[in-house]
């Protein structure tokens, strides 16, 4: 999945590099398995802004990915590669024997044709689905539970893969992509492989019009404030503003904001680097 870069014939072509998408089979999503996006522009239900530098934004409509994989035991062959405006990676489209269509977080290599299946018989082949315990040691998995039928929610993003390092009793250490080792129990689901489009890390969108497309509007430097309105802020001409924090005085770069009597901190084996 390589990337494409510009000839500077605009200024918003000079440092522009996006995917070439080659990998993306069909533009016409699944029509059964589109939702609406409602748009918020970052306001609560009193219709006060509470989220800053949100809103416009091309439209949207959400696809229904299945990050359960819980149809057990039934094969489903890949219909196509798909872009998602939601997501960094890309999805793919299955077909089951029983005619039921859904959408899986695309890994790197699927293509059209090839078969997936979840479940304690499944081959340890690229977009199936197992169990932990089930999953030989080293191999690289993607879409990864954190509670028994809660549905994938690690390693999600473009290019994310997590690996498994050993097996402790009922729980599997993996070694995840923010770089922490962490305990989840063998009774999850994963999926084998890599998260496709993993050169999205590459990708420079070149001009601000791109930033505002995706609906996100211009983000104002703490600095340039006055006292009033940030911690850093004031200071006669261009003062760089004492130590870095958030607009509600919280530090930043490197000050630990976890709670140190979160229950879940007795499986992460080694934090994440800094």
């Amino acid at each position: 999945m390589p990337v494409r870069k510009f000839r500077p014939t605009t200024p918003g072509q000079r440092n522009k590099i996006i995917s070439t998408f080659a990998e993306i089979t069909t533009d016409k999503p699944e029509k059964s398995l589109l939702r609406p996006i409602k748009k918020s522009g970052g306001r609560n239900n009193q219709g006060r802004m509470t989220m800053r530098y949100m809103g416009g934004g091309h439209k949207r409509r959400y696809r229904v990915i299945d990050f359960k994989r819980d149809k057990f035991g039934m094969d489903a062959v890949v219909e196509s590669v798909e872009y998602d405006p939601n997501r960094t990676a890309r999805i793919a489209l299955v077909k089951y024997s029983d005619g039921e269509k859904r959408y899986i977080i695309a890994p790197e290599g699927i293509a059209p044709g090839q078969t997936v299946r979840s479940g304690e018989n499944a081959p340890v082949e690229i977009g199936n689905a197992l169990y932990l315990k089930d999953v030989p040691l080293g191999t690289v998995v993607h879409n990864i539970e954190m509670r028994p039928g809660q549905g994938g929610v690690l390693a999600r993003g473009a290019g994310a893969y997590a690996q498994l390092n050993a097996r402790d009793g009922k729980y599997a250490i993996l070694k995840m992509p923010s770089g922490e080792t962490r305990m989840v129990l063998t009774s999850c689901l994963a999926t084998i492989g890599t998260v496709s489009n993993g050169e999205h890390f590459l990708e420079r969108s070149g001009k601000a019009g791109r930033s505002r497309w995706k609906g996100r509007r211009p983000r104002v430097r703490g600095v340039v404030m006055n006292p009033v309105d940030h911690p850093m802020g004031g200071g006669e001409g261009r003062n760089s503003g004492g130590h870095p924090r958030s607009r509600k005085g919280i530090p930043a770069k490197g000050y630990k904001t976890r709670s140190k009597k979160k229950a879940s901190s007795k499986y992460i084996i080694e934090r994440r680097k800094k």
